[in-house]
């Protein structure tokens, strides 16, 4: 890609949003560490759960780097806080309830299932520098290899 083709960096949307253990995070707040969010659809459902479960895995080696890790969904803060103890996670969850952010960020979308509609989130992961900017995304992700190819990107910022 020529220099000239590439596009200026995009912001990161700022929230804040209530987390599991009741605090609120606040985006801009974090800076100026690198953030990575990762947009999962439900929480307890098999993919998710690996996903979650791989972040909790590699945090150590994120945190080592500086880097702030947090999943989000529309599920509830109570709901995080069972998903949490089920699992063992040690990944920060955020409840966007209303999908405030989750539409700020594009992942809010019609998705199908069995012949139905309807609206729900795009598995999606966001690598945030530590002056808010969008480093890195992925949409549509597949969890099997994700959670290490974002830690790669991240060893890069």
């Amino acid at each position: 890609m020529s220099q000239d083709a590439r596009q200026e960096p995009v912001i990161a949307p700022d929230f804040t949003l209530p987390r599991d253990g009741g605090e609120e995070v606040t985006l801009s707040g974090l800076r100026p560490a690198p953030v990575v969010l990762f947009f999962y659809p439900r929480d307890n459902t098999s993919g998710c759960t690996k996903e979650a479960v791989g972040f909790s895995g590699l945090l150590p080696e994120f945190e080592a780097l500086g880097v702030k890790v947090f999943g989000i969904s529309k599920d509830s803060v109570a709901s995080h806080e069972k998903f949490v103890a089920k699992q063992g996670l040690t990944v920060p969850l955020l409840s966007d309830a209303d999908a405030e952010a989750c539409e700020r960020y594009g992942v809010w979308k019609e998705k199908s299932m069995y012949g139905k509609t309807f609206m729900g989130i795009e598995r999606s992961t966001f690598l945030i520098d530590g002056e808010g900017r969008i480093a890195r995304e992925w949409r549509k992700v597949k969890v099997p290899g994700h959670v290490e190819e974002v830690l790669e990107a991240a060893k890069a910022l």
